[in-house]
């Protein structure tokens, strides 16, 4: 009955009335796409943010036998207190695998004197992550362990997380994925509060509401622990941004989507300079809008082999990241209020523009109520603004063609004395 109402209001031509029927369209259709991802937000956010933490459960069976496998590229500033940190929650059978991928540093030497296993890979036109992780999983197929567990150079596991990780995905059969969480560095300055609450949200809140609603969640890059017959036949070997999101997706496409695991937790530290964090930011967010169109291509195939946990990380994926989500719903509510008020348009595109800005907001207030006040201090909620204008930096370098390349290691030097 919309139409007919918006028809009978215009006056002029019929191809007036035509032409505004069709911007009304628009704005509609426009509106309703963007009340999908701020839909699929809203409820892993109510889910996992109304989800009340309760001390680890004792491991579910017995602890299989477990490599570890770590990629790495100009690491030498820290691989050695990696490596240390993780031969500590290993046992007598387990192995520690560094694979230092086109390194010119002293990565290799360093973890082999920190006591891990080694393998040199050199191949400066087949640069990534991806490629690095195939290599070393191929240099396993020798000897092959019920669990390889990925573990990026530059995080610390929380203790007993390897134990816990490797329990849940033997017992599972598929791989699992632990909280992985970032920090401001000490020193690092107040202004990354905000990254750190985006992360937050990002890598723990919806993870444990797509969890709590009985559904899969994404690999995040470092803490994810396989059986070795999921990841021996796994598409390791490409260059893209974010190899973790697309394994994740391609895992549950063949039935074997990631599970989340809370109570395994995994940390790190965003980087000191304004330039590694830029870098950083890049890598995560051009790797993310990426995959967008893959998620697109795989939604119809996932709804129609009915497999929910596909369905459930494709809708997932096709949330853009949290700045520019906010960004597209809040100037669609603008530019959709402004065309109601000036076009004599329907109210009801701007009800949907409104119910998306308002489903958006009300539960990023509730993450920040329930977990993002230690992170982000309501003294420090002025500091959104220039987080913002930063992504607005990036996306308008994006817009303009500017791209990462290769797998480039991220500036985490300290600052100087």
């Amino acid at each position: 009955t919309v139409l007919p109402d918006l028809s009978s209001c215009l006056s002029g031509s019929r191809e007036q009335k035509t032409l505004m029927i069709a911007v009304f369209i628009l704005f509609l259709l426009a509106n309703l796409a963007l009340l999908v991802p701020a839909s699929v937000f809203a409820i892993e956010v109510l889910a996992g943010a109304t989800r009340r933490g309760h001390a680890p459960a004792a491991l579910p069976g017995r602890r299989p036998g477990v490599a570890v496998l770590v990629p790495a590229h100009q690491e030498e500033a820290g691989i050695g207190e990696t490596v240390t940190a993780l031969r500590a929650q290993l046992g007598p059978a387990d192995r520690l695998l560094v694979v230092a991928d086109n390194c010119s540093d002293e990565t290799a030497a360093l973890a082999r004197s920190a006591g891990a296993e080694v393998v040199e890979r050199r191949d400066p036109d087949r640069r990534g992550k991806g490629y690095a992780l195939d290599f070393g999983v191929r240099h396993l197929e020798a000897s092959p362990p019920e669990i390889v567990l990925i573990v990026d150079a530059d995080c610390t596991l929380a203790a007993g997380a390897i134990d816990r990780l490797a329990v849940e995905a033997v017992a599972s059969r598929r791989p699992v994925q632990g909280c992985y969480l970032m920090a401001v560095p000490p020193g690092g300055g107040i202004g990354m509060q905000v990254a750190e609450f985006a992360f937050l949200v990002k890598n723990r809140i919806r993870p444990a509401g797509l969890h709590r609603l009985g559904l899969p969640c994404h690999l995040t890059g470092t803490g994810m622990a396989f059986p070795w017959a999921v990841l021996r036949d796994a598409d390791l070997a490409h260059g893209s941004l974010v190899e973790d999101m697309k394994l994740g997706l391609d895992l549950a496409m063949k039935g074997t989507a990631p599970r989340y695991c809370e109570s395994a937790r995994i940390h790190s530290y965003f980087p000191y300079s304004q330039t590694g964090a830029a870098t950083q930011r890049r890598r995560w967010e051009e790797g993310h809008l990426g995959l967008l169109a893959l998620a697109f291509s795989r939604l119809p195939g996932a709804l129609a082999a009915r497999q929910p946990g596909s369905v459930a990380l494709t809708l997932d994926i096709l949330v853009p990241p949290l700045t520019l989500l906010l960004l597209f719903v809040g100037a669609a509510w603008l530019v959709t209020g402004a065309a109601t008020l000036m076009l004599g348009l329907p109210a009801l595109v701007w009800g949907i523009a409104s119910a998306n800005l308002v489903l958006l907001l009300l539960s990023l207030a509730l993450a920040w109520h329930v977990f993002g006040r230690a992170v982000l201090p309501a003294r420090s909620l002025v500091l959104v603004v220039p987080y913002v204008l930063q992504k607005l930096r990036l996306y308008g370098g994006m817009a303009l063609g500017s791209r990462s390349r290769g797998w480039v290691r991220t500036d985490r030097q300290g600052p100087k004395e």
